[in-house]
C-alpha cells in the first residue's frame, strides 16, 4: 500500500495560482515564458498605458526588432530564421504578451500566425527565403488581408478580384479592420479568380496599394488598424502563393491564430484577477479589506474558477497540437469559451474595483476594451457556437 502525505501538511497553495496550473508546464516552457514577461515588464509595461490613451506606438519598428531577436515571431515555425519553437511554448507567450496588452498580442499574432504562416504553409520557397527570415527578425512587418467592408463571417462572398494580364496578376478591391496595416512591409492578399479563391504576396511599395489608418477606436488603440485599398495593383506571375486554392489558404492561417488567442485572452483574465485580488486587500472600507466580505470572495472565486478551466483548456489544446491531433473544431471551442470567460472575468474585477476600474491608472478597463476585438475577430462568438454546434448535431446552421 503506497503511503501518502497529509494533504494538510503540504505548502499552502499560492494565492495567484491556487491549483498549482505551473505544474503542468516543463522548464523550457517556464524559461520560454520568463523570458517574454521579462522583455514586457522592461520594453511595454512602462509605457502601454500612454500608447493606448494616445492610439499609436511611436516606437514600433524597434519593438518588432525587439519581439525579433527574443525569438517569438513565427516562432511555432521552422526554418528560415523561425524559432521552431512548440505550440504550447506559443500559447505562453502569447498569453504574458496579451497580460500586457491585446493589441500587442495582434502584433506578434497577425505577423507569425496569418501573414508568416501563409508564405510558410503554402508559399514557393522563392517568397519564404525573400521575406520569412525578416519578418522573424522584425525586420519586416506583415499584415493579412481576408475581411472586406461587406463581407466579414462570410469571406468565399468576398468581391476583392485577381485577374491575369500575361504573366502579370492586376489586383482591385478593399480589405478592412487589418491590423499592422499601416505599417506593413507585406500584405498577404486574398482575392477572386478564375480559378477560384487565391492568396498574392503584396509588398506594400508597390504602386496603387495604400494602407489608411481607421482612427476613432475604442479598443487594440495599442494597435494600428486600417484599410488595404487596392486600385490597379500590378503583380509578378511569382506574388501568387501557389500550394493553394479556394477558403482552405485563410482558414488554415485562421486556425492558427485562433489558438493563439486561446491562450492570450487567458493574460487580460490573469492581468485582471490579479489586480482585483490585490485590491480586495488594500481597499478597506467599513472598517475592513474589501476582501473579506462574501460578495466580494465569491467573485474573486468565481473568477479564479473560470480562469483555472480556461487555462486547463488551453494547455490541452497545446497538448494536442504539438502531438498534431488538433482539430479546427477543438480551436473553436478554446476561442470561444477563454475570451468569453475572459471578458466575464475582466468585467467582474472592474467592479471590485468600484470607480477606480475605469481609469487606466489601472489595466482592468483596457484589458475589458481590447477584448471586445478579441471576441470579434477571427471568428465570432456567432460562427464558433455554430462550429461547435455542427459537431454536436451533424447539421450546418450557417444559412
Amino acid at each position: 500500500m503506497t503511503s501518502h502525505a497529509d494533504p494538510m501538511d503540504l505548502p499552502a497553495p499560492d494565492p495567484t495560482d491556487p491549483a498549482d496550473l505551473d505544474s503542468l508546464l516543463t522548464d523550457d516552457e517556464k524559461s520560454v515564458r520568463s523570458a517574454v514577461r521579462s522583455f514586457l515588464d522592461k520594453e511595454a509595461e512602462p509605457y502601454i498605458t500612454e500608447w493606448f490613451e494616445n492610439g499609436e506606438i511611436p516606437v514600433i519598428r524597434e519593438l518588432a526588432r525587439g519581439l525579433g531577436e527574443l525569438g517569438v515571431l513565427g516562432m511555432h515555425l521552422d526554418g528560415y530564421g523561425c524559432a521552431g519553437m512548440s505550440a504550447t511554448e506559443y500559447g505562453l507567450a502569447c498569453l504574458e504578451i496579451e497580460a500586457t496588452d491585446s493589441g500587442l498580442r495582434s502584433l506578434v499574432s497577425v505577423q507569425g500566425s496569418l501573414a508568416m504562416f501563409s508564405i510558410w504553409r503554402w508559399g514557393p520557397e522563392e517568397q519564404k527565403r525573400e521575406w520569412l527570415p525578416r519578418m522573424a527578425a522584425g525586420d519586416a512587418i506583415g499584415c493579412f488581408g481576408l475581411t472586406e467592408p461587406d463581407h466579414g463571417s462570410d469571406p468565399g462572398s468576398m468581391t476583392t478580384r485577381a485577374r491575369r494580364n500575361g504573366t502579370d496578376w492586376i489586383l482591385n478591391g478593399r480589405k478592412t479592420w487589418i491590423s499592422n496595416a499601416p505599417y506593413s512591409d507585406v500584405a498577404v492578399v486574398w482575392a477572386q479568380t478564375d480559378e477560384g479563391i487565391r492568396g498574392f504576396v503584396v509588398p506594400t511599395d508597390t504602386p496603387g496599394f495604400s494602407a489608411p489608418e481607421i482612427k476613432h477606436k475604442m479598443s487594440l488603440r495599442a494597435s494600428a488598424t486600417g484599410e488595404l485599398v487596392l486600385d490597379d495593383v500590378r503583380l509578378p506571375a511569382d506574388a501568387v502563393l501557389p500550394e493553394v486554392r479556394g477558403l482552405k489558404g485563410p482558414l488554415s492561417a485562421l486556425n492558427e491564430a485562433r489558438y493563439g488567442i486561446t491562450w492570450g485572452a487567458l493574460g487580460a483574465a490573469r492581468s485582471s484577477l490579479e489586480v482585483a485580488r490585490q485590491y480586495s486587500i488594500e481597499r478597506h472600507q467599513f472598517g475592513r479589506p474589501i476582501g473579506g466580505f462574501q460578495l466580494t470572495q465569491q467573485k474573486l472565486a468565481d473568477m479564479s474558477l473560470e480562469y483555472i478551466k480556461g487555462y486547463l483548456l488551453a494547455v490541452h489544446l497545446g497538448r494536442r497540437k504539438d502531438a498534431g491531433l488538433l482539430r479546427p473544431e477543438q480551436v473553436s471551442i478554446g476561442k470561444l469559451n477563454n475570451v468569453r470567460e475572459s471578458m466575464e472575468i475582466c468585467r467582474t474585477a472592474r467592479t471590485i474595483l468600484g470607480g477606480n476600474g475605469i481609469s487606466l491608472e489601472f489595466p482592468v478597463i483596457r484589458h475589458m476594451n481590447n477584448l471586445e476585438s478579441v471576441l470579434t475577430y477571427e471568428g465570432t462568438v456567432e460562427m464558433h457556437t455554430l462550429v461547435l454546434g455542427q459537431l454536436l448535431t451533424g447539421q450546418a446552421a450557417f444559412r
